[in-house]
């Protein structure tokens, strides 16, 4: 006997439960189907972003930050600190409580919006003339129906060709969260956005941590002139990072792992290191979905093929997050999750890919959005472009922390704000005011005109839109 809703998502990570959220509020009978746990075997919902992604890095990345400034920097404030310890256990510990409270949150949520939640794997297993049909498998054994379904299966850690993770020597983002002991000696393969916030906490924890990268441009997504100065001040931090690295072969034992290389310049390099975080991207997780049971249409590496909102080639089937085309990001999911729930209703979601903010969570933060110089040279877009350093804001001065700048790009005609990039404290919280006058379509102008208080980093942003009409006023 199937039991029957007007929709059934699978998956519970931001697309995923944000989508059955929006669906319940537009006054459908909703499910959600979700098979993660972790370790004490209890419904873990929240995806990858939740359990071994976001929210644990980022606590991660707060826990050494408090370290390492307790180390090398309170001084500079007039706070000694003697005998400063580390308790790895009890950092981990409380990483894991953040991860559980945000589990605990989104089954509130559930509650909260009349949402059934059904602790399993879901797949497809046929259609009838009442909807599409899912099976729950796994801790919940249920049978479904639904008029619609969305796909928010997500993605997992993609691994290089024959040496599989077995999160002890070679990890992934979910080892690289876990490890039981600062090791002495850490390798990273691949210098995204995973690989330099992992590589960033075993620093800042005490580890000598060499990054491997085969790109010959750091960050080649990021705009340069940021790029640039973040790689000059990571490796002033301590990681070593060899861009247009070629791994040639890598052996692991018990106790380590030899990666032979070769440089930049073909020279033959070898790298021995306690553990090994491989983070050269993710792939769709879409295996045991059923798709081909019902005819669901994937491309040749696995993604789910949508259309630009997010429809399948089977009707009333929407995919949404890592496992459709765009960036895998977090807050991308969430926004197709609430557009494809409000098109089931009749209205007109929409999701604005150009406006998308990127964030790596180092230190310092390096956030964007729009396009970058590089992209506006080989489009042939007309373009000025203005920054200022935090080397000159007050409040940056106040905190201790002048590393970085905030460079906006605007059109040379209009005006228009087609990029904004920053680097230095709290870039992840700046860049939403770029995100608003982006989306608004507004003008370098506007962001100059629009009084900012004082002292703020937000200042920064002002003065760079001045700047581009080259009348910053302090600087």
């Amino acid at each position: 006997m199937f039991k029957q809703f007007d929709l059934v998502v699978i998956g519970a990570g931001p697309g995923g439960y944000i989508a059955a959220i929006r669906a319940s509020q537009l006054g459908m009978k909703v499910a959600c189907v979700d098979a993660w746990q972790n370790g004490d075997g209890k419904p873990a919902p929240g995806g990858t972003c939740t359990n071994v992604g976001c929210i644990p890095s980022k606590a991660l990345l707060q826990s050494s930050e408090h370290f390492d400034q307790a180390n090398h920097h309170f001084a500079e404030h007039g706070i000694e600190c003697k005998g400063v310890s580390l308790k790895l256990d009890r950092m981990l510990g409380r990483k894991n409580d953040v991860v559980k409270q945000n589990n605990d949150g989104i089954l509130y949520l559930f509650k909260k919006n009349k949402i059934a939640f059904f602790h399993g794997k879901g797949s497809f297993v046929g259609k009838s003339a009442e909807g599409w049909q899912i099976k729950v498998s796994g801790t919940t054994e249920e049978d479904l129906s639904a008029k619609h379904v969305v796909v928010a299966t997500g993605s997992s850690a993609r691994a290089l060709p024959g040496l599989e993770f077995d999160e002890k020597q070679v990890l992934s983002n979910d080892g690289a969260l876990n490890i039981g002991a600062v090791p002495k000696r850490l390798g990273v393969i691949g210098a995204g956005v995973i690989g330099l916030e992992m590589g960033s906490v075993w620093r800042r924890l005490g580890a000598e941590v060499t990054v491997l990268e085969a790109m010959p441009e750091f960050l080649a997504a990021v705009d340069q002139t940021i790029a640039k100065e973040a790689f000059k001040i990571f490796q002033k931090q301590g990681l070593k990072i060899n861009m247009g690295a070629k791994i040639s072969d890598i052996n692991r034992t018990a106790r380590q792992v030899s990666i032979d290389w070769i440089d930049a310049a073909g020279q033959e390099q070898k790298l021995v290191v306690d553990k090994l975080i491989v983070s050269i991207g993710r792939v769709p997780y879409t295996g045991g979905l059923g798709a081909e049971v019902v005819g669901l249409k994937l491309d040749e590496r696995g993604f789910v093929l949508v259309d630009d909102h997010c429809k399948t080639n089977l009707e009333n089937i929407w995919a949404v997050g890592d496992v459709v085309r765009g960036p895998m990001l977090a807050h991308k999911a969430e926004e197709e999750g609430v557009s494809v729930a409000e098109r089931m209703a009749g209205q007109q979601g929409h999701v604005n890919f150009n406006t998308i903010p990127w964030v790596i969570y180092t230190s310092p933060e390096i956030a964007w959005v729009g396009q970058n110089e590089q992209e506006l040279k080989a489009a042939g877009t007309a373009y000025k472009s203005g920054s200022f350093p935090f080397l000159a804001n007050g409040r940056a001065r106040a905190l201790g922390d002048t590393t970085g700048m905030v460079k906006i790009l605007a059109h040379a005609q209009t005006d228009e704000v087609l990029g904004v990039h920053v680097i230095g404290p709290m870039a992840s919280e700046l860049i939403a005011e770029a995100v608003t006058i982006m989306e608004f379509r507004g003008a370098a102008e506007d962001i100059a005109r629009i009084c900012h208080a004082h002292p703020t980093l937000s200042e920064a942003m002002k003065e760079a839109a001045l700047a581009v009409d080259k009348r910053a006023l302090n600087f």
